[in-house]
């Protein structure tokens, strides 16, 4: 049967009901969705609104999970039922071709900062090693029909991964409020959830991802001659490098180039302009050296808080190239954070191989 939305506000001990209002327009529970998707009780980055596809139509938003599922999300819109489901598992055979550099674009046209950013900024953590691994379709309406629930349900018998929500919209005496009901139920829901294997590998608790150089002030030259890595100032950059323990192993990548070395954390993180690093027989002072990067932040003689400032590394290099060197293979992982867990199978075997690397060596 359709689904069905009723509330009631509680008066002198007895329940008032509110009146049900009409929308204002499906485009504005669109507009709704697109600024705050966790209406629809998952947490959810959007990364396209009318969305082009090459059939000549355009998907209403596109959105991804934590875990790199890809979300189709199409309004009703008033059509049928059967216009509205062959819809949505149109665009869904389109979208399981893509790629996770066409994903990643497709989020970067959208977003305004780079997708890693947002992910991160979303889920607090950086973005799974296979994107788009999986999907899940979903009908959004304002009504919703018993023919449309008959359709999905049918659907679901067979695992296509589609649901419906409904959203009621209430008048009480000047304010408004919106409601949401699923298809499916929360536990039906969970349950799926629950039995889909996660597409973020298992991290082996040893090698990181770090970003140094690029088109930023922090020069490989640097870091090669006197054993560190950096990553600017402030929680956002310096903060991510200073998590890696001593011991572990950092693979150091380019942006737009490839990696260029792999050493292992021979100390604590220290700020920049007090950092000590292994030199010759013994220690260097770091900014007293003749750098080629800049890493001092603030104006000159002026003090410049822990939080603010620029950490450092000290690293113990196993395998090093030249920066015009720099390898880099199609698939290998690479993304905007300064630091992170490298998970990848792919990019650890092929940076071993590359870099003569002993798997077990620490």
């Amino acid at each position: 049967m359709p689904v069905e939305m009723q509330m009631w506000r509680m008066e002198d001990d007895r329940p008032r009901s509110l009146t049900s209002a009409v929308l204002p327009s499906e485009a504005a529970l669109e507009k709704f969705l697109e600024k705050d998707p966790s209406l629809l009780g998952v947490r959810l980055l959007i990364i396209g609104r009318q969305v082009h596809t090459p059939h000549g139509n355009y998907i209403d938003l596109l959105a991804i999970d934590a875990e790199g599922t890809v979300h189709v999300l199409e309004l009703k819109r008033d059509r049928t039922p059967r216009d509205v489901v062959a819809q949505v598992l149109d665009y869904g055979s389109w979208v399981t071709t893509l790629s996770r550099d066409e994903i990643t674009d497709q989020a970067n046209a959208y977003l305004s900062v780079p997708f890693e950013t947002a992910f991160e900024e979303v889920f607090d953590d950086t973005p799974p090693d296979e994107l788009n691994g999986a999907l899940q379709l979903t009908i959004v309406a304002t009504e919703l029909d018993s023919s449309s629930e008959r359709i999905v349900e049918y659907l679901r018998d067979f695992g296509v991964p589609i649901n419906a929500v409904f959203f009621s919209y209430f008048d009480d005496d000047g304010r408004q409020y919106l409601s949401r009901s699923w298809l499916a139920s929360d536990q039906e829901r969970t349950a799926k959830r629950g039995r889909t294997n996660s597409k973020r590998a298992a991290w082996n608790g040893l090698d990181w991802y770090v970003a140094f150089g690029g088109g930023g002030h922090r020069k490989w030259e640097d870091a090669l001659t006197y054993g560190f890595v950096s990553a600017g100032g402030g929680p956002r950059y310096s903060g991510k490098l200073r998590r890696i323990p001593e011991g572990d192993r950092v693979n150091v990548h380019i942006p737009g180039e490839g990696y260029v070395g792999v050493g292992i954390v021979s100390g604590p993180p220290q700020r920049f302009d007090s950092a000590q690093v292994p030199h010759g027989e013994g220690s260097v002072r770091l900014a007293d050296q003749p750098l080629v990067g800049g890493y001092i932040h603030g104006a000159d003689g002026e003090a410049v808080s822990d939080k603010l400032t620029e950490w450092v590394l000290p690293i113990r290099w196993l395998s090093t190239r030249p920066r015009d060197q720099a390898f880099w293979e199609k698939g290998m992982f690479a993304n905007q954070n300064p630091a992170c867990e490298l998970r990848q199978e792919f990019t650890l075997r092929r940076l071993g191989e590359h870099f003569d690397l002993d798997g077990d060596e620490a």
